[in-house]
């Protein structure tokens, strides 16, 4: 549910943060708050179309090669997860500074007030996405139920939204970077904890070895199911007894998604060379 929570909050806030830009530039524009709302309205009803759609596909390969499946539902959620790191850490500031400029051509009537509906839907359409894309894989690991993914995420959601709406009134001072940077260390553990489990499936189907099974266990000191052990395991994926390829795989997608997030800001038009 800790996962879900995370992944859902940080998606809903960016969402949220755009929404906000764009609010605060129109705020003078008669109407505007219907063509707001009717954006956020379109994104959500495309993220449940995206959500009933991956539902759809899990039910038909229910039963049939289930470990290889799970693992390539974690798989593409490692990948979304890994590509939202890399791409906005350079690229978030851009996203608000292009949704301002939408807005300020709205105000100078240099284009109409539908940019603002297709601009919000966009991107809550693109948040909610990858948020449902998101609970499918931590779904498939086999580790939460529905009922507490499906508890998480409304958590993340009402969260994420009352934070945004805090941030627009003025009425949060925190820096918005502080919290983006807590929530990018969580979601790094979270993709490393999905790569852990996957290749714990991949493991299972006899597609990839083990190496040595398993490479350590920790139960008597950290045992899985006592609070903490909950807890580690869900932010970041812990496991009492990993098999050896677990723990290659693990370091692995840390080291990836660091080194892209890296390349990034030091190839960006910022950067000095």
């Amino acid at each position: 549910m800790l996962g879900a929570a995370i992944i859902v909050l940080r998606e809903t806030l960016e969402a949220a943060l755009l929404i906000g830009v764009i609010a605060a530039a129109t705020r003078s524009i008669p109407g505007r708050s219907r063509w707001i709302t009717s954006g956020i309205l379109l994104g959500f009803v495309g993220a449940g179309l995206v959500a009933i759609l991956a539902g759809h596909i899990a039910a038909w390969f229910e039963g049939v090669g289930q470990e290889l499946f799970n693992a390539t539902v974690l798989g593409l959620a490692i990948l979304l997860l890994g590509w939202h790191q890399v791409w906005m850490s350079a690229h978030g500031a851009e996203l608000a500074a292009n949704a301002h400029r939408v807005a300020q051509d709205v105000r100078q009537g240099q284009r109409q007030l539908s940019a603002i509906l297709i601009v919000i839907a966009l991107a809550v359409l693109r948040e909610g996405s990858e948020s449902a894309l998101f609970l499918y894989g931590l779904l498939s690991g086999g580790e939460a139920s529905r009922s507490s993914l499906l508890t998480g995420g409304a958590l993340g959601l009402l969260g994420g939204a009352a934070l945004g709406v805090l941030l627009y009134a003025g009425m949060l001072r925190i820096p918005v970077r502080w919290f983006f940077a807590g929530t990018s260390a969580l979601i790094l553990l979270l993709a490393a904890g999905m790569a852990s489990r996957m290749t714990r499936f991949l493991i299972q189907a006899d597609i990839l070895p083990g190496l040595k099974s398993p490479l350590w266990d920790s139960s008597s000191v950290l045992p899985v199911d006592s609070v903490f052990g909950v807890l580690m395991h869900a932010l970041a994926g812990y496991d009492a007894r990993p098999a050896g390829m677990q723990v290659v795989s693990y370091a692995a997608t840390l080291l990836v998604i660091l080194a892209g997030m890296w390349w990034v800001r030091r190839s960006g038009p910022g950067s000095r060379h």
